[in-house]
This record gives structure tokens, sequence and C-alpha cells, in this order.
């Protein structure tokens, strides 16, 4: 062999080692970043919250309470809103117990999900959930779990855990990943422009809008005002 060959064969030798070293490196980096992955997603579902337990009165769909009613309350909200967070957690069970459940509201929910793909995934869900009749349950356990905007809050394995908690069966997973009701989330979501919805919490209290995660003592008179209308 001559020396230009014994060469070229050298180089040859290096530029095989090299890449091998290399490909060793990039999958030493893909495993490593899909080991983060994972963890991240178990360690975000292992953090969901469990919330008290509520009773909802008369829940049928995404409404509860008497459907003849004096006052109908329309709430247009998305799972992802922290002031929507705060009125579910301060004053929405309030509201259920003075006016739900004594017959003078019915109470209607409609997503309005306005942030990001996870506020859709979560509001499929609340109807995927619905189907199965634990909607208002379901939403309090995803309100409880809100960990920041498009954020890993409500991916559809974490979704699909708050689902297990509360009692949902397997069909909950295929209907979120097919979008089995995405023409009803659409709907509402029209429904909500349609009102002149452009923030969450909005209301309409017997059809007058009314915005904002109110306390307690202000949405009463609201309600108030309405029953004495009627």
């Amino acid at each position: 062999m001559g020396k230009r060959e014994e060469i070229r064969e050298k180089r040859q030798r290096e530029q095989r080692r090299n890449l091998v070293v290399g490909m060793l490196v990039i999958a030493g980096v893909v495993i490593l970043i899909s080991a983060m992955v994972i963890f991240r997603s178990q360690a975000q579902i292992q953090s969901i919250i469990t919330p008290t337990a509520i009773d909802f009165p008369q829940s049928e769909g995404l409404a509860m309470g008497d459907p003849n009613a004096p006052v109908v309350i329309e709430e247009f909200s998305d799972f992802q809103c922290p002031a929507c967070q705060f009125f579910h957690e301060e004053t929405f069970e309030q509201v259920v117990d003075e006016y739900v459940r004594t017959g003078d509201v019915y109470y209607i929910f409609r997503p309005f999900p306005f942030i990001g793909k996870e506020s859709q995934a979560a509001a499929l869900g609340g109807y995927c959930a619905a189907e199965q009749g634990l909607f208002w349950e379901y939403s309090n356990i995803v309100f409880a779990n809100q960990i920041g905007e498009n954020a890993g809050s409500f991916t559809s394995a974490r979704l699909e855990a708050m689902a297990d908690i509360i009692g949902l069966d397997a069909d909950f997973a295929k209907c979120l990943s097919e979008g089995r009701y995405q023409d009803l989330v659409d709907a509402d979501f029209q429904a909500a422009q349609d009102a002149g919805v452009d923030s969450t919490p909005s209301f309409l209290i017997n059809g007058a809008l009314l915005s904002g995660a109110l306390p307690f003592e202000t949405f009463q008179g609201y309600i108030e005002q309405a029953l004495l209308e009627n």
C-alpha cells in the first residue's frame, strides 16, 4: 500500500469514527430530552389537585337548576382564565347554594376558549364529561388545576388524569382526541361573540350582560334585581 492510500484509509477511519461518535451524541441528546419531557409530564400529572366536592343540584349537561326558574344565568368562561378560576373559587358556590338550589336561578355554562389550544382542549373535555353526566365535577377539578396559560395545564394527559379522578370512563379520552363536540364549542364561542362578550368571565343574567369576577355581594345584587323584575 502506497503512502497516499495509507493516508486516505486513515482519514476514512477517522471520519467513520467521528460519524459514529456524532450519532451516539445525538442519540444521547434525544434520549435525554425525551426523558425530561416524560418526567415533566408525569410530574404535572402527579401534581393534580383534587378539590373539595360540591353538590350540583339538578345538573344536566352544562346546566343545573330548575329550567323554569325566574332567572337564567349564562356564564361565558375560559378554563385557562385566572379571573374565571377566581370567580369559581370565591363566588360560584355561594350562587349555587343561595339561588340555584332554591329554584331561583337556572345556571348554564358556555365555554369561550379564546386563550389558546389548551382552552380549546379543556372546553372539548367539558362536553365529553357532560356526555357521562359529570360536567360540573369536571369543571370543578379543571379550574382547580391551572398552572399557567398554555403552560401544560390542560394537555391531553392531564385532562385524562383529571377525568379518571372524577370517575369518567375510558371513552373520555376517545371523545377528547376525536374532537367529538367541536361543533358545540364553536357554537358557544359564536354565541359569546353575538352577545358582545369580549372578556371572561362574562354573564348574561336574563339577557343583560355583566362582566368580571365579581364578589358574591355584587353578583347577588344583580340576581335580586332580576328576581324583582319577574
